[in-house]
């Protein structure tokens, strides 16, 4: 009876002892395993730094008129995707042509007016030409002959005074001498003065010639003004079609037929989404070792793919500092805070066909710095 009686007892304290061999063996065991998945972890994680700080950026277009007018057309509505050169929307274009067509026709008086002013100048060209050629040299050489009379006239006269005051030839004949001297200063006066004439007359036909030029001059201006004014109604008339400048998704639109629109005035925005980035916001302390043209991975929230892509560039200021009221650390209650600093993200162009990024979605990124 004692021998049954001592069966359990050794069974029960047999019990603890392996319970023990058990977890000291788990313990040995898994203790190198913790701690080479921890190793493991330390590894893959030194050269990666990560922020869900993140999200999607691109450009907004924003689409605004060039012309005053009333909206005839509106071809797109919200969310609609369109190509760079889709006719987004058409202005009203007949007061424009109209005004056009005025222009048009006021550039055909100046042109007619630019020929005739071409041959008043051809004209007055000819006229002074003739007048400053050969009758001024004709008249020249009349006057030189006449003064060659004269003088020829007048030494005869002085030759024969004595002679008269001998008697040795008649009054009469003396007379004559003088006569033929007082025809030879008449007619060198007047040959003069036909030279003057002929020489004002070149002058005023030479003003003629300069008041020409300056009619042709302000003729041209006028072309160039109406052609100048013709060329912008054009470029007017081709802004009453607003074109996509981008291929993109129609986003906000505001705009409606009928509705009365003024130079600049914002109509729709395009958001090209096949040209979006990621801007990541890391920590100072993260941006060691981070520079262009590192490895990054990119994990979507919306459906949690994970892109790859490089390091475009860094921000030149912390994202505070360049915000629309900055920190001021000037005054005594300053507080040290650790600043994030945005890194710009290009996704690979294979990797960003995967998935349509939109501004503004959510992500997580990381950058392998080595």
């Amino acid at each position: 009876m004692n021998q049954d009686a001592s069966t359990p007892a050794a069974s029960n304290s047999g019990a603890p002892e392996a319970n023990g061999n058990k977890a000291f063996l788990a313990l040995k065991i898994g203790t190198p395993l913790v701690l080479l998945l921890a190793a493991g972890m330390w590894f893959y994680s030194r050269n990666r730094m990560s922020t869900d700080d993140a999200q999607v950026d691109g450009h907004l277009v924003p689409v605004s008129c060039r012309v005053y007018g009333t909206v005839e057309k509106v071809l797109v509505e919200d969310n609609q995707a369109v190509k760079a050169g889709d006719t987004l929307l058409e202005v009203d274009p007949r007061d424009i042509q109209a005004r056009l067509d005025q222009t048009k026709g006021s550039l055909a008086q100046a042109l007619a007016q630019l020929e005739a002013a071409k041959a008043d100048l051809e004209r007055a060209q000819v006229a002074f030409q003739q007048a400053r050629g050969s009758d001024i040299e004709t008249a020249k050489a009349n006057v030189d002959s006449k003064k060659a009379s004269l003088d020829k006239a007048k030494t005869d006269l002085q030759r024969m005074k004595p002679l008269a005051e001998r008697e040795e030839i008649s009054a009469l004949q003396f007379d004559g001498f003088r006569t033929q001297a007082e025809v030879a200063d008449s007619e060198w006066r007047a040959a003069q003065q036909k030279l003057g004439s002929l020489q004002r007359e070149a002058d005023i036909r030479k003003v003629a010639v300069g008041a020409a030029e300056a009619r042709l001059a302000s003729a041209k201006a006028q072309v160039d003004q109406a052609k100048a004014s013709q060329e912008g109604l054009d470029l007017q008339l081709g802004y009453t079609k607003i074109i996509a400048p981008v291929d993109g998704v129609v986003t906000r639109k505001l705009v409606e037929a009928g509705q009365t629109i003024q130079p600049g005035q914002g109509l729709l925005t395009l958001i090209p989404l096949h040209r979006t980035w990621v801007t990541a916001n890391f920590k100072e302390t993260q941006l060691a070792r981070m520079k262009p043209g590192q490895e990054a991975e990119i994990k979507v929230d919306m459906n949690g793919l994970v892109l790859k892509g490089h390091v475009d560039s860094i921000a030149g200021s912390t994202g505070s500092r360049m915000s629309l009221l900055p920190p001021e650390n000037a005054v005594g209650n300053f507080v040290k805070v650790v600043q994030r600093i945005p890194v710009k993200i290009r996704i690979d162009e294979e990797e960003a066909k995967k998935v349509i990024l939109r501004p503004g979605m959510n992500v997580e990124a990381t950058v392998i710095v080595e």
